[in-house]
């Protein structure tokens, strides 16, 4: 029998007056926060009036990000007011060359972001209202530089939550995976940051400057070429990688994770090296979003469970202790089913070892069994084409991002399958297999994914994991393979959290493609697997403790738009039977809001449209070929002030290099203002 039990759930959100708080707020936007060089980056202030006329000092909150008041107001509008109607400061900061800031973003976690953090800190400990105390949250950007500036150990800064967010930019970002390119998202999110980087300051707020400052910002090289030119893990990817020393992160971290999203292999690995001793993990089954809004459910009372952690660092207020993980352990869903709500349950531990209990060896006729790995000899390649129904890498929770059914995937792999599980198994950690290997060629790449067989239905995927083998002793310093040579390595999948129910099976799928998680070696190897070994985490049911109440969502009330243009997304796999290629496309369609009435923001609008596309030939590696095209129009109609940018970056690669070519187009008022193209070889390092 199919497995087809719904598990969709509505959830209700409570949904808070700001005047209702103990504290009456002030807000103050695009207040003027001066760094050490004279530049001005732009700050928007939520605090108590009592704080702002002197009769009470409190703590001040900082997310620092890049992203636009304009375009993140919704959620600073439900989260910012929260904490300030609670007693504390909350300041969103623009970081440099976003927004209305001065001057321009070239790239990410640069050094001077660090900087002009730690001078944002030293002004914000000199308001009459500050009690010297400062907390920094955020997810994904807002989240990495979180845990970046506290390892530059600013002495105001005591306590930080980072959501989504990594502690190694090589291994567990959109650039890189195994030592592959990641084809699916690295040029995808340059294209994006193409668009958002040079997106305008606001006429009202800087004067008649913003024209010559946006024209500096289109002139900015992509960001992606960057990326690109650095393909091992060199100093400029250990810079901001707080897994190099993690002893200075020395202040308690609160992390958050989602088993979507595409950054929860590190809330494990931080759990167990963060050394101030109430550092923990929180991971849920959310996407890539807080977790009192996140899909899918269960959501949580995220912003009372924060304002508890920040009250007790920066007021010293409240016994709040967390165990160091907290996790929900999934029971099995239909694919449809998973996007609203994840039945299961909460655990919580003090242990930081989450690997081990459960081993298969890969096994002669195909079969995964308990026991110790056996000799066998089988030889493998790869379709080109595996791997287009893996689903996004980092999800958001729209449709089309979660991984399809692996039915058709698997029929392109080398699969070894278990017998039917006699009992329920409980897994929580990271898997891991071990691959005796040898290849037919210099380079080669090996993906697996890990897949739950249910009964007479659907092929859930349940972890993957990919290697550039040369890249098996060291992403810094790779090493070709030698013909023939047998090789031992180790493949990390994904963390997991999920019960396996009995009757169920489990396959290991190899193949040597993975497109387009994976840039294509310029040939396709074969390689031959001489023994294998999966090591699943067991849930450790004799170390759990008490789980903590997370309580029920709330938020304050959203502010009013007006959705111009809807929403839409398209995602399609297509194979044109004439030429043997497939073609994944992928159109994520923002829309258009506008903000009617909200201070200086008002009358606001933007919008934009995202076309990702991949292409590839069933037989040839270097036809892979991967454009992103990405819309952005914003204004204000009432001041005759709208400008409109269109970002296209292709990349191709022949035997030896990538092929990269960038181009902008920006118009205010449908005049062109600005074209710009940039074309780059970069040679091809052991990719």
């Amino acid at each position: 029998m199919a497995f087809n039990v719904k598990q969709s759930k509505r959830e209700p959100v409570a949904v808070l007056d700001p005047a209702s708080l103990p504290y009456e707020i002030l807000k103050f936007e695009d207040i003027d926060i001066p760094v050490r060089d004279g530049a001005i980056l732009k700050g928007h202030l939520w605090i108590p009036r009592e704080a702002w006329e002197g009769k009470i000092r409190v703590g001040t909150l900082v997310e620092y990000i890049p992203y636009r008041a304009d375009v993140t107001i919704q959620r600073d509008a439900i989260r910012h007011p929260y904490y300030a109607g609670n007693g504390l400061a909350s300041l969103r900061i623009d970081m440099r060359g976003s927004s209305s800031s001065d001057g321009v973003l070239t790239d990410e976690y640069l050094k001077l972001e660090q900087d002009d953090a730690l001078d944002a800190f030293d002004h914000i400990v000199a308001q009459p209202w500050s009690n010297g105390w400062i907390g920094m949250f955020g997810k994904s950007w807002g989240g990495f530089n979180g845990l970046q500036v506290a390892a530059r150990r600013h002495p105001a800064l005591k306590a930080v939550i980072s959501l989504m967010s990594t502690d190694d930019r090589y291994s567990d970002d959109v650039h890189y995976r195994g030592g592959c390119v990641l084809a699916s998202d690295m040029l995808w999110w340059g294209s994006t940051m193409a668009a958002y980087a040079p997106r305008p300051q606001d006429p009202r707020v800087v004067g008649d400057g913003w024209r010559e400052n946006w024209k500096q910002r289109i002139e900015v090289v992509p960001m992606v070429k960057h990326w690109l030119e650095h393909q091992t893990r060199d100093k400029y990817w250990k810079h901001g990688s707080i897994c190099e020393d993690y002893s200075q992160v020395d202040i308690p971290v609160m992390l958050v994770g989602g088993w979507r999203d595409g950054y929860t292999s590190p809330v494990f690995r931080m759990v167990k090296n963060l050394p101030h001793p109430e550092s923990c993990g929180l991971v849920g089954p959310w996407v890539h979003e807080y977790p009192e809004m996140a899909k899918p459910g269960p959501k949580i009372g995220y912003q009372q469970l924060s304002l508890k952690w920040f009250k007790k660092w920066l007021h010293d207020e409240g016994e709040l202790h967390l165990p160091r993980l907290t996790a929900y352990v999934q029971d099995p869903s239909g694919i449809e089913d998973s996007y609203e709500y994840r039945n299961g349950r909460w655990v919580s531990t003090d242990s930081v070892e989450f690997s081990g209990g459960l081993e298969y060896a890969l096994a002669p006729d195909n079969k995964l069994s308990i026991g110790q790995p056996a000799r066998i000899n089988y030889r493998f390649s790869g379709a080109l084409s595996h791997g287009l129904f893996r689903g996004n890498f980092c999800p958001f929770g729209y449709p089309g991002d979660f991984p399809a059914d692996q039915r058709y995937e698997d029929a392109k792999c080398l699969c070894f399958d278990s017998a039917e599980l006699a009992g329920a198994v409980n897994l929580l950690g990271e898997p891991k297999i071990n691959l005796t290997l040898s290849s037919d060629k210099k380079l080669a790449n090996v993906s697996v994914r890990l897949v739950d067989l249910y009964p007479g239905g659907e092929n859930v995927l349940l972890s993957w994991g990919q290697l550039n083998l040369t890249h098996r002793n060291s992403h810094e310093n790779p090493e070709y393979l030698e013909e023939g040579r047998l090789y031992d390595v180790e493949i990390k999948l994904d963390v997991l959290g999920v019960k396996l129910e009995k009757g169920h099976r489990l396959r290991v799928a190899l193949s040597t493609c993975d497109w387009p998680q994976a840039w294509p070696s310029a040939e396709t190897p074969t390689l031959t697997l001489h023994g294998g070994k999966l090591v699943l985490p067991l849930l450790d049911q004799t170390k759990l403790v008490a789980a903590p109440d997370l309580g029920t969502p709330s938020i304050c009330r959203p502010i009013k738009t007006t959705i111009d243009v809807p929403e839409g997304r398209k995602k399609t796999v297509q194979f044109d039977c004439t030429t043997f290629e497939w073609t994944l496309t992928d159109i994520e369609d923002a829309g258009q809001v506008t903000i009617p009435e909200y201070g200086n923001l008002s009358g606001i609008y933007h919008g934009s449209c995202n076309t990702n596309v991949w292409k590839i030939k069933e037989n040839d590696p270097l036809s892979a070929y991967n454009e992103c095209v990405y819309s952005y129009s914003m204004g204000r109609k009432e001041d005759g002030w709208n400008v409109k940018m269109e970002t296209t970056a292709v990349l191709r690669a022949d035997a030896e290099n990538f092929h990269l070519s960038n181009k902008i187009v920006a118009w205010e008022n449908d005049e062109l203002v600005a074209e710009k193209k940039w074309v780059d070889v970069i040679k091809r390092v052991y990719n």
